[in-house]
């Protein structure tokens, strides 16, 4: 169990004041006085006393001037303190916290458009085609090379354009191609594009694709070769079949005029593929099926068969950092025996597929898969594993050695803000002693496991706070204390988070009226003693 995240509403100035969500102008203007006679700077003489004073004074200060003002209270509400750092203009005529939003969410939208205008999307191709057998006959190994490269900018809110090239070298020969995609986006539902390519392949064309439906879209495209003046008509139907799985038809119409139908499923853990097509000269089909093993790694099969294709593909991948993955894959067919090695960094590809024999000897076939497979796996498990169960090891001692450095300072900031309060808490306290009313005699803070250890032994651990003294100034002159539901406590006046990112409770042992109570409540849990049912 985690502790809760970004849907916990934006609370820690209410908690500093300790007041509720709800709670009135007259209440946060109340509570604000109270603290401020705690830690007003000029109530102390001693320099120390007086520095630790200003801090927290400026910490009240800031959460009553934000709580106090209706629109900017409002803003803290939604957003917190990054909507009201993130440039909003505040005015009379933002009166309501729907207009409030709209109006965030519209600034928010113009900062996004602006560097996402100013953001270039290059990818690239590079395949090498490497033979052993043309090595081994004196040949050279470098059997062929494709290098393929495409930048796509934002030139406006509706505009985009694409251009790109490709260059493939075999042997002595070689052949080129330049392209060029402008796309506008002429709603929500629709958009058009217009290519043009010159090389090996001089065409233009126009394609237009429209949501026909919330779960079906329809694309046109037509082409025209200015080589020869051909024509080709393509069209593309795309229909959502579940959360997970798209279905789509593509009818093309031309000097190469086919039909295919296909289908694609993901999701966290499976993405699979498949495809059926038959042509006026060919026909073929198609499938692929990919498994996540973990975050970082995941297996693949793809299998394809037609006129002029046979082959099984195998093989697995691992993302080596947050942008870079590698692949290793096996292929038989009828043009032979490969290996193939891929590196995917961000959106540049670089793919090396290896020929290892142009023919299938079921020796051989068998040998060039299980060897690697072998390597593999004993170099993961020896070697590779090993190095980043050491490297995860030492990033997590790093990780806390800053988180420890931060909860010191958190722990020290709080036992400033206690030494302050001590005065007034004490002399609450000693008035609750005489008229035999609440009297807290312990409160800690912190990690639910560790709390629930405390028992077993006296000793606070690293991830625990003692929060006795600024309970006991919270007691109010009625002889009660109430703690707000919602609000995260490690935001009140002298305490702190002692275990980020670790589920807290609170444990308060408390007398009254010469009998002993105890409780523990949830981080975000209401507390309101004495209650009956705390009693021990």
């Amino acid at each position: 169990m985690e502790e809760k995240g970004d849907d916990t509403p934006h609370r820690d100035l209410y908690a500093l004041l300790n007041v509720s969500p709800d709670a009135t102008e007259e209440e946060i203007r109340k509570a604000y006085r109270n603290w401020a006679q705690v830690y007003h700077p000029d109530k102390y003489q001693a320099p120390h006393m007086k520095e630790i004073a200003t801090l927290n004074f400026q910490r009240i200060c800031e959460a009553y001037e934000i709580l106090s003002d209706e629109n900017r209270r409002q803003i803290y509400d939604i957003y917190g303190m990054e909507g009201l750092k993130s440039g909003l203009e505040l005015g009379t005529r933002l009166s309501k916290i729907e207009e409030i939003k709209e109006e965030l969410e519209k600034l928010r939208r113009m900062k996004e458009q602006e560097k996402f205008a100013g953001r270039v999307r290059p990818t690239g191709l590079i395949l090498a085609t490497l033979s052993l057998p043309q090595f081994f006959d004196g040949d050279g190994i470098l059997k062929g090379m494709q290098m393929s490269s495409q930048v796509q900018s934002q030139i406006s809110k509706r505009n985009s354009i694409a251009i790109g090239g490709n260059l493939a070298v075999a042997g002595e020969s070689g052949q080129g191609a330049a392209t060029a995609v402008f796309r506008h986006q002429i709603s929500s539902f629709s958009s058009i594009e217009f290519m043009g390519s010159a090389g090996l392949r001089n065409l233009i064309g126009v394609q237009t694709a429209r949501n026909i439906t919330h779960h079906s879209t329809a694309t046109m495209g037509l082409a025209m070769s200015l080589t020869d003046g051909s024509i080709n008509l393509s069209n593309v139907w795309t229909r959502e079949l579940s959360e997970t799985t798209n279905g789509n038809i593509q009818l093309v119409l031309g000097s190469e005029s086919s039909i295919a139908v296909g289908w694609q499923k993901k999701d966290e853990k499976l993405s699979a593929a498949g495809e059926l097509k038959f042509g006026t000269n060919s026909f073929g089909a198609s499938a692929q099926c990919t498994r996540r093993f973990s975050s970082k790694s995941h297996g693949r099969i793809v299998g394809r068969v037609g006129s002029n294709a046979l082959e099984l593909e195998i093989g697995g991948g691992r993302r080596i950092s947050n942008f870079s993955t590698v692949r290793l894959l096996y292929s038989i067919g009828i043009q032979g025996i490969f290996w193939k090695f891929e590196l995917n960094r961000g959106g540049q590809k670089l793919i090396v597929p290896i020929l290892l024999s142009r023919s299938l000897n079921p020796a051989f076939a068998a040998g060039a898969f299980f060897i690697p497979a072998s390597l593999y796996f004993f170099l993961k498990r020896f070697v590779v594993k090993p190095y980043y169960l050491r490297r995860e090891k030492q990033k997590a001692d790093e990780n806390m050695e800053n988180v420890s450095a931060q909860v010191r300072e958190s722990k020290a900031s709080a036992d400033r803000a206690q030494q302050l309060l001590q005065n007034v808490a004490n002399r609450k306290r000693n008035k609750q002693i005489e008229i035999n009313g609440l009297i807290i005699t312990k409160a800690v803070y912190g990690d639910r496991k560790s709390l629930k250890k405390l028992n077993e032994s006296e000793s606070l651990g690293v991830d625990l706070i003692y929060v006795t003294v600024p309970l006991c100034f919270l007691v109010n002159d009625s002889g009660q204390l109430k703690l707000h539901h919602g609000v995260k406590k490690s935001g009140i006046m002298g305490f702190c988070d002692p275990c980020p990112g670790q589920p807290k409770d609170l444990l308060v042992e408390y007398t009254y009226n010469g009998h002993e109570y105890k409780v523990v409540i949830d981080d975000y849990e209401e507390l309101l003693i004495p209650q009956e049912a705390h009693r021990v």
